[in-house]
């Protein structure tokens, strides 16, 4: 490394909690994890009475503030590296990459109506991408709530990488990022038409017939509902076939 170039700072939260620094991953405390995830979801300037209320939510604001200033205190050296600490607010570092914005911008680019999603973005890491949970484990208010976001966000991209690829006559990759939607969700529906829109344009009716008729006994198990014309109408020539 160049005298004066900054290290390599990259934060990863989606599968779990993963900090490098310095092109190396570094092992930090809870309490480093906690402020510099915060920090990378914000994607911008935290107040500290933001970052102290939000951490620290079942102690008075007082006390918060003494976490906070305790907690910051106690920074490894790869938290003080990405994180910029100032008076009235902690940021993450400007050089810092992080895996859920870019995972995000992913997303909206395949869900964006005005634009066809491009070969960069038509792939089999794209699926990957889209396939994992935020931070995994943690049960905090704030990692909930933005973890709820992320995951109905990746399935409606799922959904439309599905069409995508099953447009592109890539049907095996339409297989599989219907199917990851599936798997996360099953009793949602969209998941299971775009999986089968992937069936059916490859020519397997059999197998858009079972993994219709999977959903259908699965939605009367668990809520003793029926399946709506989303995904009826794509099957009803083969059932009555079938039925025949």
């Amino acid at each position: 490394m160049e005298s004066g170039e900054r290290p390599a700072l990259r934060v990863d939260l989606l599968g779990g909690f993963r900090l490098v620094a310095g092109g190396e991953q570094a092992t930090v405390s809870g309490g480093t994890e906690r402020l510099v995830s915060f920090a990378a979801l914000c994607g911008q300037a935290v107040p500290r009475t933001l970052l102290a209320g939000t951490l620290w939510p079942d102690r008075p604001e007082r006390r918060a503030q003494a976490s906070l200033r305790s907690a910051l205190a106690r920074l490894e050296d790869a938290g003080r590296q990405i994180l910029d600490i100032g008076t009235t607010e902690v940021r993450l570092s400007p050089s810092a990459e992080v895996d859920i914005g870019e995972a995000r911008a992913l997303a909206r680019r395949v869900l964006d109506p005005c634009t066809h999603t491009a070969g960069d973005d038509l792939c089999a890491e794209a699926v990957e991408i889209l396939s994992v949970d935020l931070l995994p484990g943690w049960y905090d208010d704030w990692v909930v709530r933005e973890g709820e976001e992320w995951h109905q966000l990746r399935l409606h991209a799922l959904e439309a990488l599905a069409d995508d690829f099953t447009e592109a006559g890539r049907f095996a990759d339409a297989v599989a990022a219907a199917g990851v939607a599936v798997r996360a969700e099953p009793l949602r529906e969209s998941a299971h038409a775009a999986l089968i829109r992937a069936h059916l344009a490859e020519g397997n009716q059999a197998e858009a017939l079972r993994d219709f008729e999977r959903y259908e006994r699965l939605l009367s198990v668990e809520l003793g509902l029926r399946p709506t014309p989303l995904v009826t109408d794509l099957v009803a020539g083969l059932r009555a076939v079938a039925q025949r």
